[in-house]
């Protein structure tokens, strides 16, 4: 009976990145100088995340909508990224924004809402 469960899961995590290729939002254009701004402002952000899950799938669309250049960390098939996420983060679940301020302070941003509301805030 799992395998079924797996099976079907498995099967919607396709197309899932299927609807999403077909339906993904256009990179803003910006200039030189945006740009290189904007990547300062995500050089110390990191979304842990896993491929086929629609709540990444959501936030990666938000990446995208903003044109922002975040680190993607497998949090799945990533032995470091997966322990790091744990240990430091505190839990195993993704989408996880991880954000390292001007003072080096880390915070971890967890479910992909509340990921979305910072990051429009912040760069919306």
């Amino acid at each position: 009976m799992s395998y079924v469960f797996k099976g079907i899961r498995w099967l919607l995590g396709y197309i899932i990145i299927i609807i999403d290729w077909l339906t993904r939002p256009r990179s803003p254009q910006h200039s030189a100088e945006k740009r290189a701004e904007l990547d300062r402002a995500t050089a110390n952000m990191a979304l842990y995340q896993f491929k086929r899950c629609p709540f990444c799938v959501k936030t990666r669309r938000t990446l995208r909508r903003l044109g922002l250049n975040i680190e993607l960390r497998d949090a799945r098939n990533d032995p470091k990224w997966n322990a790091e996420l744990i240990e430091q983060g505190g839990k195993y679940q993704v989408p996880c924004l991880r954000v390292v301020d001007d003072k080096g302070e880390v915070s971890w941003i967890y479910e992909s809402s509340e990921i979305n509301d910072y990051l429009d805030r912040r760069f919306g």
